[in-house]
């Protein structure tokens, strides 16, 4: 079989070696490779874009108000796969999402009446669709979670904290207006929250983002 994305396939879906032939054709014959440009859209709720798998970049999934507010549900990077764009792969989804390319990213996308077409053949693609759809549900109930029932203080830390273990570093490169997006907050929110933490010793505020001064007290801030 020449298929461009087996090697892909092969590696994170873990169904892939129970597929006949002719099926992984088939997928494969229905996936193409795509670049979206920094700042560009993915995806909005109109459509159906199939099954995102991100080879590079990072994409992030979010949700609107009528009045143009937007919150940040889970940024998708390098390696991460994402269901809720192919509400025509499972047909009870109805979760309208909104993805946009923080950074110029290189996706494979397969389409999503072909993936639905073979996961209706096959349970265990099914099994796998549906247990990557409650994964991404669990990241949407803790970003609720957290608007809801978190203080502004312990939410910042949290989301620093994450930034840091997510990047290997203490130096969180992000604007003030990023963070309060990917936080669901507003940036006048966020900076004075930052100017609190940076009069606590906790972080150093900069032109270019925030450095961490004091991980185990800004950990505590989380608990």
């Amino acid at each position: 079989m020449n298929c461009d994305f087996e090697a892909i396939f092969n590696k994170n879906f873990p169904f892939w070696d129970n597929l006949d032939k002719a099926e992984q054709e088939f997928i494969c014959k229905n996936s193409t490779s795509v670049t979206f440009t920094k700042g560009t859209n993915a995806h909005d709720s109109s459509e159906c874009s199939g099954f995102f798998f991100v080879n590079s970049g990072c994409l992030r999934v979010y949700i609107m108000s009528e009045d143009g507010k937007d919150i940040t549900l889970y940024r998708l990077h390098s390696g991460d796969m994402c269901m809720l764009s192919a509400s025509c792969v499972l047909q009870s989804l109805t979760f309208d999402v909104f993805i946009d390319a923080e950074e110029t990213t290189e996706c494979v996308v397969i389409s999503g009446p072909a993936f639905a077409s073979v996961s209706e053949r096959n349970s265990d693609i099914k099994i796998f669709a549906l247990e990557l759809a409650v994964s991404r549900f669990s990241d949407v109930m803790w970003v609720m979670q957290q608007i809801l029932f978190m203080s502004v203080d312990r939410r910042l830390a949290i989301f620093l904290i994450d930034e840091s273990t997510r990047t290997s570093s203490d130096i969180i490169e992000l604007t003030h207006e990023q963070i309060a997006r990917y936080m669901g907050s507003a940036r006048e929110v966020v900076s004075r929250m930052l100017k609190y933490f940076s009069n606590e010793g906790l972080v150093e505020v900069s032109r270019k983002g925030v450095k961490i001064t004091d991980k185990p007290r800004l950990r505590d801030l989380t608990l």
